[in-house]
């Protein structure tokens, strides 16, 4: 580009000298001009005809009107119909635990020395061991079924529920389940070795596990201890689907 741009400046070639000398410029002879002279005289003059501007023969009136509708624009405008998940049924609310506003106490077990928590206000109650009876077909971690004042308690192995993969033949000839804890208003029961206390905590002292995770179970860590605090009603779900620990 910077060639083609300097060949351009330079393709000019320099203009002719021209002699400033008045005495080489020569008048023109006497019969060049009686030439321009006759040249001129058969020159005619032609004249220019007036422009007539030319109207049109169509009146105004013939012209067809341009006639505009009235129309409501609230007739164009639909409001869109607006419905929610409720309206269709598929709505699903999850309820703000109680013990999630200010203190709260909770009921600490053991088992197989694991330290597990659960609110006191979701706690459905404390059995002592009886006789179980076993079912088929259900999973490892389903003791059985132990009848209590004419209901029937479905008894969770609390450490084949919670940690499958440290429970050796060892561990479970080691265990010594007394209790059952009973979860909320449901026929289920997690068996518990020893009853350690009840604490009152206040929400700082809770890691809260609020993001789903695959262990919907656990609803945060408490600190001090390093212990499991569960979610009730998420737990009741998953052992009612005959699910164990995710």
């Amino acid at each position: 580009m910077k060639n083609y741009l300097s060949e351009l400046l330079t393709e000019e070639s320099p203009l002719p000298a021209v002699s400033q000398n008045k005495s080489s410029m020569s008048k023109p002879s006497a019969s060049k001009e009686k030439e321009l002279e006759r040249l001129l005289q058969k020159v005619s003059v032609v004249e220019q005809k007036p422009i007539v501007e030319q109207k049109s023969s169509v009146s105004k009136k013939d012209l067809p009107k341009k006639t505009f509708s009235k129309r409501s624009v609230k007739e164009d405008i639909k409001e869109p119909v607006l419905t929610t998940a409720k309206a269709q049924g598929n709505l699903v609310t999850h309820k703000k635990k109680d013990y999630r506003d200010g203190d709260f106490q909770a009921m600490f077990f053991d088992v197989a020395g694991l330290l597990i928590a659960v609110p006191l206000i979701e706690l459905g109650g404390i059995h002592n061991v009886e006789k179980t009876t076993p079912l088929m077909g259900k999973p490892s971690w389903f003791s059985g079924v132990m009848v209590y004042r004419d209901e029937k308690i479905n008894v969770v192995d609390t450490a084949l529920w919670v940690m499958p993969e440290k429970c050796d033949q060892k561990l479970k000839n080691s265990l010594n389940y007394q209790y059952i804890i009973m979860l909320s208003n449901s026929c289920w029961g997690l068996s518990a070795e020893k009853l350690v206390d009840t604490v009152v905590l206040k929400q700082h002292d809770v890691k809260w596990l609020d993001s789903p995770s695959k262990r919907p179970w656990l609803a945060g860590l408490v600190k001090d201890r390093m212990c499991a605090l569960l979610d009730v009603d998420s737990l009741i779900k998953l052992l009612e689907e005959g699910m164990g620990n995710g």
